[in-house]
């Protein structure tokens, strides 16, 4: 990906992206971002309701099973 500003000295988009969330890392800490992880997890159970958000554990957990299934058949190959 070309640099657009080059020729006037400052950064790439990806640059300035990774150096934001550099800062932001350390604004944060563990514990921020666990927070901010907790915070998203209440949301979507309260949108989601007890029934939809137990589908949708049970939807992960199908998926798992399905994916070490398929391993353990490419290994009988």
């Amino acid at each position: 990906m070309k640099n657009q500003d080059s020729d006037k000295g400052g950064m790439s988009v990806r640059e300035a992206g990774r150096k934001g969330g550099q800062i932001r890392k350390q604004q944060l800490g563990p514990e921020g971002y666990s927070a901010i992880g907790r915070k998203g997890g209440q949301a979507r159970r309260e949108e989601l309701g007890s029934e939809g958000y137990s589908a949708l554990g049970t939807k992960g957990g199908q998926r798992v099973r399905d994916l070490i299934a398929k391993g353990r058949q490419s290994e009988g190959d």
